[in-house]
């Protein structure tokens, strides 16, 4: 994360992760002020067995772009709504438009759980029990839109004459 303050952006993350039994490690890193950080981070993660990283930032969001230009792994941006923010905006547009070469995927606005999701599919496509867990977490939601579809046809909203 950009600074210590994105971190209960982050916390919904954090939850499934540990929830599915997924190692990952938290660093507050700047881009503009700690680049040198950022960049040794970026340069040697892939030599740790690092498989994805997921770099949240507010205002001008430089972070998930400098760590992509600096890893060969998958980079998932957050771009999060910070006290400094365009309404999020300029988060987001950080984000999303980076140069033909250094792909940055993106998730919503404050988005922290779906890039945890996203991180879990990628390390799903080489470790099956994570994929597993990916199959039964999507599973367990369509049940749970299903008893919520069954619980208003019980309720009856229709129109009688």
């Amino acid at each position: 994360m950009g600074s210590a303050s994105d971190f209960p952006a982050l916390e919904e993350a954090f939850k499934f992760l540990r929830e599915n039994k997924i190692e990952f490690e938290v660093n507050a890193l700047s881009a503009h002020r700690t680049a040198d950080l950022v960049a040794d981070l970026a340069k040697k993660a892939h030599t740790r067995g690092v498989k994805v990283f997921i770099a949240a930032a507010g205002g001008a969001a430089h972070l998930p772009g400098v760590v992509a230009a600096f890893t060969p792994l998958p980079v998932i941006g957050v771009p999060i709504k910070s006290s400094n923010s365009i309404d999020g905006w300029d988060s987001i547009l950080s984000i999303l438009q980076m140069p033909a070469g250094v792909p940055v995927a993106t998730v919503a606005l404050n988005g922290a759980k779906n890039a945890a999701i996203l991180a879990a599919q990628i390390i799903g496509t080489g470790e099956p029990e994570v994929q597993q867990q990916i199959v039964k977490f999507k599973d367990d939601m369509a049940k749970k839109v299903a008893a919520v579809n069954e619980n208003i046809k019980e309720k009856s909203f229709c129109y009688e004459k």
